[in-house]
């Protein structure tokens, strides 16, 4: 529910991992070639876009804005996942996508558990920092729906014109990124020590207070 209601992506498809097995239909080059401004010079065409252009599009998103990888750079982990989708054939992504958070935390509760320092491990990171604040914005004061960002570049005469949060990325920022206004220890805290009544939530989605949109639904699923 928590995947579905955060990302919109799809659940529901029939998933059949084993396609996953077979080969791409292209070979798409990835290596020593600066890494993604390189990437993207490589594969823009102009005119129509080909099933091609597609599947690489595809294949940059899903590295560099699901599953971020720990390569941090163009890599054909997904280029058959990119290749099924941009055939048109549905995929439960949401699935996947959960499976990789499932992934990382074992990874992470592995080195733990073994006193190991967590190094560069890949994986959604933003998808536990936006879980997080979703079931504890009430402890940690935090609302993303009231957050306002700068819709344009501007120069400091002139005024700042502002919207509401539009991205995963600005999310995990703002959810993450100063301990100081943040408080980013109390998440541990209150995991110790308990929440208060007033901030625990059974249901994230109900609350009269704070209207939880969608406003960045990927489309790699249809």
């Amino acid at each position: 529910m928590d995947v579905v209601m955060l990302t919109g992506l799809n659940i529901h498809a029939p998933d059949r991992s084993f396609h996953l097995l077979e080969k791409a239909s292209f070979k798409i080059e990835t290596k020593n070639i600066g890494g993604w401004k390189g990437y993207i010079g490589k594969n823009i065409k102009t005119g129509s876009v080909s099933v091609r252009e597609h599947t690489a599009f595809l294949n940059m998103s899903l590295e560099k804005f699901i599953f971020y990888g720990k390569t941090i750079g163009p890599t054909g982990n997904n280029l058959r996942l990119a290749d099924i989708l941009a055939n048109g054939n549905s995929v439960p992504l949401g699935e996947h996508l959960l499976g990789s958070v499932y992934h990382l935390l074992h990874q992470v509760s592995v080195r733990l558990r073994n006193n190991q320092p967590i190094t560069n491990l890949g994986g959604p990171w933003w998808f536990i920092q936006l879980w997080l604040h979703m079931y504890m914005h009430k402890t940690m004061v935090v609302s993303l729906s009231e957050m306002e960002f700068p819709s344009e570049e501007f120069s400091d005469e002139e005024e700042t014109i502002t919207r509401r949060c539009t991205s995963f990325s600005e999310a995990a920022i703002m959810i993450a990124n100063d301990p100081k206004i943040l408080g980013i220890t109390d998440f541990f805290k209150c995991f110790y020590n308990g929440c208060l009544e007033i901030s625990t939530i059974w249901f994230a989605y109900e609350d009269e207070k704070v209207i939880y949109e969608n406003p960045f639904k990927f489309q790699l699923d249809s």
